[in-house]
């Protein structure tokens, strides 16, 4: 621990020393809708909480809902007296915010690792599923992707307008793939890869997308399945802000338009032993089938994780490669689950299914534990799609049957923990329903 200490402070003052003019320092986590909450604290006293002073913050911050609010989750918020709970710094995250106005910094803060973790928090359910696989000689390799739209900065009447194309002044509202829709949003896109490499983050290809004003990022390959899902979380901070800066609005909502494609959150996962070799591959990859039964399986229950709100479930099945369906197949783009073409060193699966707004910690817990379920169930998979066009098994289309499905589900509840299940499942069927309480438009116009 004096040791853990020692390179906490090592690194505040390393920081301070090479950025002077930053006073403040935004300690920040995620909460279990995917907005980071926390404190703006004085760079010294972070230098005190780095040698082990407490750092506390309210254990229900974990819990808000999409636009802030509490709900009565068991005795949690209402009847349990609001409580502080320790967290910790998070080694190796501590860096410039280029940004705001002010010189500033940012560090992830977790309650992972602390003498009594948050069972709910996001981060704390997944490095809880990597101990656990860990212990079991299993060593995922992970790498994100993650698709987003820019949008004009102002909107009009509430609703979003297609981003300018910087070189003609012109709405870019022609969906396509063509590289010079890169050129054309350079200043933006290139700022958003370099302040996501001043945040530690490995970006590596950039895409334009079907969708007008769409874009994809991937990232590199991490052994760390905590910092691989921290770097989704922090390039979708980074890159909001960036966007504003350069006169748009960047969104990683899932749906913002119902004629152009949805965004998605791509999760390339490969599983080795402690001696490097893929565990997929072996057999004649027979642990890939089984691995991909699991994923399947599960992945029905896993639905209030993969679509974490209304506006997800509208990308499902819509337009290109969005899944209605629990289905598989190699190097096919209209499976949730798509086997790349690769050597077996570098076999992997890549769950699709999830929004681009999900949680990127949960979501990789939930496909971890789905890989960990099939190959301990050793069960053969559906056929793929490259076989039988129709395979699939069914999955909620609907926040509240998917709630249903995933509450009670005991994989999941063991896996993920059933203090967590209990606690998302409420949180996200008390949002769904506070979502529902306001008349929309197209209501008087068609009962009134």
């Amino acid at each position: 621990m004096k040791s853990h200490a020692s390179t906490l402070l090592a690194e505040v003052r390393t920081f301070r020393q090479n950025h002077p003019d930053v006073r403040y320092v935004d300690l920040i986590a995620l909460d279990i809708p995917g907005h980071f909450y926390g404190k703006r604290y004085p760079v010294e006293m972070l230098e005190k909480v780095a040698a082990g002073s407490p750092l506390k913050l309210p254990q229900n911050a974990v819990l808000l809902g999409a636009q802030g609010g509490l709900f009565k989750i068991g005795d949690y918020c209402f009847h349990d007296g609001d409580p502080d709970a320790n967290r910790r710094l998070v080694p190796g995250t501590l860096k410039p915010v280029s940004w705001e106005a002010q010189p500033l910094g940012q560090m992830l803060i977790t309650s992972d690792g602390t003498e009594a973790p948050i069972e709910f928090e996001p981060r704390e359910v997944l490095a809880k599923v990597l101990e656990r696989l860990q212990r079991k000689g299993i060593h995922p390799v992970v790498a994100f992707e993650l698709e987003f739209y820019l949008f004009d900065k102002k909107l009009s009447d509430g609703l979003p307008q297609f981003a300018r194309d910087p070189l003609s002044d012109d709405a870019d509202d022609q969906p396509n793939l063509h590289i010079e829709r890169l050129s054309r949003f350079a200043p933006v896109l290139d700022d958003m890869v370099e302040t996501a490499k001043a945040q530690g983050i490995d970006i590596t290809v950039i895409t334009a997308e079907l969708g007008p004003g769409q874009f994809e990022i991937n990232f590199g390959h991490l052994e760390d399945g905590l910092r691989a899902a921290d770097w989704a979380a922090l390039f979708c901070r980074s890159t909001r802000a960036v966007a504003l800066k350069h006169g748009y609005r960047a969104s990683f909502m899932a749906k913002p338009y119902l004629q152009h494609p949805g965004s998605g959150m791509h999760v390339h996962v490969s599983l080795y032993d402690a001696a490097g070799n893929n565990l997929l591959a072996a057999h004649q990859q027979q642990p890939l089938r089984h691995a991909v039964a699991g994923c399947l399986e599960l992945l029905p229950h896993c639905m209030p994780i993969f679509s974490p709100n209304h506006n997800a479930f509208r990308r499902l099945g819509g337009t290109v490669n969005a899944a209605t369906r629990a289905c598989w197949g190699f190097e096919d783009r209209d499976a949730c689950v798509r086997i790349p073409e690769s050597d077996p060193r570098n076999l992997r699966i890549e769950h699709r299914l999830a929004s681009a707004d999900a949680n990127p910690y949960l979501v990789l817990a939930a496909i971890l534990v789905g890989l960990e379920h099939g190959l301990e169930a050793a069960k053969e998979p559906i056929a793929p799609l490259n076989e039988d066009r129709n395979s699939g098994a069914d999955f909620p289309l609907e926040m509240l049957e998917a709630v249903r499905a995933m509450q009670h589900q005991p994989t999941l509840r063991e896996g993920l923990g059933a203090e967590f299940v209990d606690v998302y499942c409420e949180n996200k069927r008390q949002d769904h329903l506070a979502f529902q309480q306001e008349i929309h438009a197209r209501e008087y116009r068609w009962y009134l």
